[in-house]
Parts: structure tokens; sequence; C-alpha cells
């Protein structure tokens, strides 16, 4: 049943990549929360110039998530604890 739990991240983790990636909200809600602090920091102290490049990440992380089966997801990035792509 865990699984099944942690699959239901995959959904909401995907569409903030996609949406909202350049503020590192995807990471978060996977946990990550270094990770997410650094694309929001980057973000935020460049005054959003370096802000597209995060978007890019974000959309690129966004889609992967999406692209995965539930078992891969919860493999790579539930259990393995991936930060990055």
């Amino acid at each position: 049943m865990q699984d099944g739990a942690d699959a239901s991240k995959k959904m909401a983790a995907g569409i903030c990549g996609i949406l909202i990636g350049s503020l590192g909200i995807h990471k978060f809600v996977l946990g990550y929360t270094t990770e997410g602090a650094i694309m929001l920091a980057v973000s935020v102290l460049t005054c959003f110039i370096a802000s597209p490049i995060m978007g890019i990440i974000g959309l690129i992380e966004g889609i992967t998530y999406l692209t995965k089966s539930d078992r891969e997801f919860v493999d790579t990035y539930v259990n393995s604890k991936k930060g990055w792509f």
C-alpha cells in the first residue's frame, strides 16, 4: 500500500515541474528540500534572470516523472532518492 501512496506524488510533482518548475516546487513535493531550495534560490537571487534555465530543468523533470511507470517512479525517486533528472 505504501507504493501506491508514494506513486500518488508522481502526478503532483510532474504538473508542478511543468508549470512552475523554475521555483523548484516539484522537488519539495517529493521531499527533496535541498534541491528545491537550490532551484528557488537560483531563481530568486538572480532576480529571476536564471529562471528560464530552472524552468527548463523543471520541465524536463516534470515530463520525466509523468512518463515513468508508477513502479519505476517509486524505485527511482522515492526509494533511491535520485534528486536530479
